[in-house]
């Protein structure tokens, strides 16, 4: 077997829909995994990603939960390992988005909280619940989505934002080793300026052109070079990474 092979691993992304869980989830299907498609509100391109994981010769599901609440992420683990016959190898905790820019002196606690529920709670909720899993099989993989503006606090508007993922980040850390016995690694992914809808709703197309020219690459990123990132951390070149978080930035921070 290949080491960059991952036939047979069942795999759960939140947020997979689109972006750069869509891409996860198609480049994993390309190594062999299935995966359980998780969505919120994109159910026609949740679906859509199913039947490309399909053609590809692996086999997924789409579930729709919202994962800033507990009984849907718990329902969502069960479907998940369910669909597993029993296992959850690899999770990915993707789920998240800026909400809406908003400077802390105009903000108000309800939009503070919702920020930290869809980025942080989340990933904190899922992985809750699908720890017993990884403990029972004694292996597992759980990737974080963290964020390049944990590192330098966001743009206009995003500290929240900032402030959450900097949390991932803490999260991935002691999750790491608290999972260490059980042969569960936990690491992070910390993306820059990457082509999705996530910068078509939050950006501006001049923001971006002038955000470009201060990475070294002089380009955006694609959710496909994000995936990569991913693919290493679950497969056997990534057994003795833990704790860790990878910055696919295009060398704008060098860390």
């Amino acid at each position: 077997m290949h080491k960059f092979d991952l036939k047979g691993k069942k795999v759960l992304i939140t947020g997979a829909g689109t972006g750069i869980g869509r891409a996860v989830a198609i480049e994993f299907a390309k190594l062999g995994a299935d995966i359980v498609v998780n969505y919120n509100a994109s159910r026609e391109t949740a679906e859509e990603v199913v039947n490309e994981i399909h053609k590809l010769g692996s086999q997924a599901i789409s579930v729709q939960a919202d994962v800033t609440q507990e009984e849907q992420a718990k329902r969502l683990v069960e479907e998940a390992a369910k669909f597993g016959n029993g296992e959850i190898n690899i999770l990915v905790n993707n789920a998240g988005t800026l909400v809406q820019r908003c400077k802390i002196d105009e903000m108000d606690l309800s939009l503070w909280n919702k920020v930290m529920d869809v980025n942080l709670t989340t990933a904190f909720l899922v992985t809750k619940h699908v720890i017993p899993y990884m403990k029972k099989q004694n292996s597992g993989r759980i990737i974080n989505l963290s964020s390049l503006a944990a590192h330098d606090g966001g743009g206009p508007g995003a500290i929240p934002y900032a402030t959450s993922k900097a949390a991932v980040q803490a999260f991935t850390k002691g999750l790491a080793k608290e999972l260490a016995p059980y042969n569960v690694l936990v690491n992070c992914l910390a993306p820059g300026l990457i082509t999705t809808r996530f910068h078509d709703q939050y950006n501006t197309p001049e923001n971006r052109a002038k955000t470009c020219q201060n990475i070294p690459l002089k380009r955006e990123g694609s959710p496909e070079e994000v995936a990569g990132a991913a693919v290493l951390l679950s497969t056997e070149y990534g057994s003795y990474i833990t704790g860790e978080t990878i910055e696919v930035n295009g060398g704008v921070l060098m860390d």
